[in-house]
């Protein structure tokens, strides 16, 4: 026990100890400030633009931006819809594997443009490596970086500055930040024991009967692995992601993981201290997600180490809780990975969140209900200073006050843009698909489990959707039938149509309403005359006002979903407490 709590303390202090080197090192990238990598990145990037025709100096409005956003988001969904109905002919397809259904393929698309990677189909037998490499690993960099360069708008604009060209962010957030670090952690992964080759499955005989041959699949798994984690996009090579041996072969790999999916979600908030010269402030708003961090990955390394009662009390003595798991990580690193995963919308997966006790349930949908611990790459930084907007207004009522944050007074704007970021699009995106499938359950739903756990399954697939997560409960029948059932015409494919198409919706409301509402905010503040700091200025930069903020996402954010974890994880609880009794 003691040594599993040790691993979990090692990685948070880690992740805690890279975010002021990070954070600071992006600061200088996005303030175009000196950096390691200018005398090879400066003639690269100047190419790009003018092949673009872009002016680096030239900045945009918050509709242009976010505009600029959508046009290049479209394009590049064509693109990777083009790669992956056409990828039976295309090149690097050693394993002869053909297109997907339409279905299947749209939600594809959709999953990786919007960086939530959520995948109804198993990659080594549904996906060539052209699709792999060409389609869904180059949208992980452009779909991080978008992120990216959404929460560096934002902080520009909170700061007083100009929003800036998401062209130039986009370039500067793929050739500055992603690249590098992939291309050392790619050449690192490889040294530990992953994957990289263009060759096809290789055939063997099994163990148990020399004559029959199994295909293992392999393939250029490094290179995706690591900006699949760097940028928070969590899509698996194999249909086990991290939990399968050649994407996540041992103890250091994991660690390498974690950190990796923490990297850039925490240190954009220390970023945002280096741009506002305030890194008092940034440290109080970073110890907010980093508390509830805490207090879930506890929650839920006690479930799992305690394991399952009605298990314990058949057995005579507790265990802990390893269904779904790998024995190479065991309760503790697989309880850790399933909450960082699911507080900063990754969605990789090393253990099978289906199995956990309900406290990992509670968590996982609590992470993808709050959306800001630490959240999704850029848009959670992002949303965790929505949340402090709504707190500066709350607390300057009750204190009566002006509200105003860095020198710029909040009104009536920038409290309905942040309200409706926080409060309705959220729910919105979960609530309605999933109601409808709750009530349609044979025809629709596809639960592997009623009651209690199937209700979070449900909710858990929408969840994930519409927080561009990607990760799922399973125990749905939302995958592409197999190539056999298809050909034959035996396949099942109502509930995977279904799943596919409504699960479409959560994704693009989740991820383009708010970074649009988002972009729209920042750019309000931004046009704001500062006002002087006096006694009666409400000041954000204490523990009293870090305090009142941390109150308002549990109020507004834990609240608005309580119901729902009632009717899940909270309610199967019980179940399992009674049945004990």
């Amino acid at each position: 026990m003691l040594q599993g709590w040790i691993q979990i303390a090692l990685t948070v202090a880690i992740v805690v100890a890279i975010t002021p080197i990070f954070g600071r090192y992006m600061a200088r990238v996005f303030l175009e400030q000196r950096t390691f990598l200018d005398p090879i990145l400066n003639p690269v990037e100047r190419v790009l633009y003018s092949l673009i025709g872009v002016q680096a100096r030239e900045s945009m409005t918050g509709w242009q931006y976010a505009r600029a956003i959508l046009y290049s988001n479209v394009v590049m969904a064509f693109l990777i819809f083009f790669i992956i109905m056409n990828q039976g002919w295309l090149p690097l397809n050693p394993n002869k594997i053909g297109a997907p259904t339409w279905d299947t393929a749209l939600h594809t698309t959709i999953s990786f443009i919007t960086n939530t990677n959520q995948q109804h189909y198993s990659g080594e037998t549904y996906m060539s490596y052209a699709s792999q490499m060409l389609g869904l690993g180059y949208h992980m960099f452009t779909s991080a970086a978008t992120g990216i360069a959404v929460a560096i708008a934002f902080i520009r604009g909170l700061t007083g500055r100009p929003l800036g060209n998401f062209y130039v962010d986009l370039i500067r957030a793929i050739m500055r930040i992603l690249l590098p670090i992939s291309i050392v952690g790619a050449i690192v992964l490889m040294a530990a024991g992953v994957p990289e080759t263009l060759a096809g499955a290789v055939v063997v005989p099994t163990l148990e009967d020399p004559t029959i041959s199994q295909a293992i699949a392999r393939g250029p798994v490094a290179h995706f692995e690591i900006i699949k984690e760097l940028g928070e996009n969590g899509g698996g090579f194999f249909a086990i992601n991290s939990a399968h041996p050649f994407e996540n072969p041992n103890p250091l790999v994991n660690l390498i993981q974690v950190v990796a999916l923490m990297s850039v979600p925490t240190s954009l908030i220390y970023t945002y201290g280096v741009f506002a010269n305030n890194l008092k402030q940034a440290w109080l708003v970073y110890s907010i997600p980093l508390a509830i961090l805490v207090v879930f990955i506890i929650i839920t390394a006690i479930g799992e180490y305690n394991g399952n009662p009605t298990i314990n009390t058949l057995l005579g003595s507790q265990q802990p809780n390893l269904e779904g798991k790998e024995v190479r990580f065991g309760w503790a690193q697989s309880a850790l990975f399933a909450v960082f995963t699911t507080a900063t919308m990754c969605g990789a997966v090393n253990s099978l969140h289906d199995s956990f006790m309900p406290n990992g349930g509670f968590v996982t949908l609590s992470n993808m209900f709050l959306q800001i611990v630490f959240g999704g790459q850029g848009t959670g930084t992002a949303y965790l200073f929505a949340y402090l907007i709504l707190a500066v207004f709350a607390t300057g009522l009750m204190v009566g006050r002006t509200p105003e944050f860095l020198g710029r007074k909040i009104e009536k704007r920038e409290v309905v843009l942040a309200s409706f970021l926080i409060l309705l699009v959220h729910p919105i995106a979960i609530l309605i698909p999933a109601g409808i499938t709750l009530a349609f359950p044979d025809q629709l739903a596809g639960i592997s489990n009623p009651g209690f756990h199937g209700f979070s399954q449900v909710i858990y697939e929408y969840a994930s959707a519409a927080a561009n997560n990607g990760s799922g409960f399973e125990g749905l029948g939302d995958s592409q039938p197999s190539p056999l059932a298809i050909a034959t015409g035996t396949a099942p494919t109502a509930t995977a149509l279904w799943w596919n198409l409504s699960t479409c919706f959560s994704l693009l409301v989740g991820r383009y309403v708010p970074i649009v509402g988002l972009l729209f905010l920042s750019d309000s503040i931004s046009r704001k005359q500062p006002v002087p700091l006096t006694v009666g200025t409400l000041r954000t930069d204490t523990g009293l006002f870090t305090g009142v903020t941390a109150g308002v996402i549990l109020i507004l954010g834990a609240l608005t979903f309580f119901p729902v974890l009632a009717l899940g994880p909270i309610g199967e609880a019980f179940q399992i407490a009674k049945g004990i009794g």
